[in-house]
């Protein structure tokens, strides 16, 4: 029953994190986000390319499904259920088997993560996130952090084998996601974060975040 359990808290997570809202709202909208601004599908190019409100409608599904998945896991496999739920959402939300494989960056994924394995590792993201954010003005520099930070706390707050290997493969990945980031900000061509204009047809293009 067990591996039953593993497989659709698996099977499920991925499914569910594979429900790209960025894309959907995009369309709606009436463009695919992935060919505006940065083209990444998240929050932030959300936020670049459609205005705050697209920005945290986007920011607020990619949290509550990450949530749905690990809280189902939990129910079901306990801590291992949380790690596999959180490891499935992640890859779902980064490589959406309904959007081509072309997803998101797992930032609001991962802060869910990071919640639902401790309320500090949660809130130690956060904080991190902001400061790198703010204090840079690229929300790339506060999402490196905060997949470093994410890793660092579960150590220091839940030093358990599946939070630790939950915080690993989540933090890993977001920094994965952030190649291209990485490699503006080593040549000191990456840009400051900037909302839409109210005429969301004169965003420019600019990074890619979550």
């Amino acid at each position: 029953m067990k591996i039953l359990y593993g497989v659709m808290i698996l099977v499920g997570g991925y499914l569910l994190g594979s429900m790209n809202i960025s894309i959907i709202l995009s369309r709606i909208l009436g463009r695919d986000i992935r060919k505006h601004g940065s083209g990444n599908a998240g929050a932030t190019n959300m936020t670049r390319v459609f205005g705050w409100a697209a920005g945290i409608a986007t920011l607020a599904f990619d949290v509550l499904k990450a949530f749905a998945a690990m809280w189902i896991g939990r129910k079901l496999l306990g801590e291992i259920g949380v790690c596999l739920a959180g490891m499935a959402v992640m890859s779902g939300h980064c490589f959406p088997v309904f959007h081509s494989f072309q997803g998101g960056k797992g930032i609001a994924t991962g802060a869910a993560v990071g919640f639902m394995i401790d309320w500090r590792v949660g809130v130690t993201i956060v904080v991190v996130f902001l400061l790198g954010a703010l204090i840079s003005r690229k929300v790339s520099v506060g999402s490196i952090a905060a997949a470093v930070a994410v890793i660092v706390s579960t150590w220091v707050f839940v030093p358990r084998a599946p939070m630790i290997a939950l915080a690993v493969f989540s933090g890993v990945l977001a920094i994965c996601r952030h190649e291209a980031n990485i490699k503006r900000l080593q040549t000191g061509t990456e840009p400051d974060f900037r909302a839409a204009t109210p005429d969301p047809r004169n965003s420019s293009t600019g990074e890619k975040h979550k």
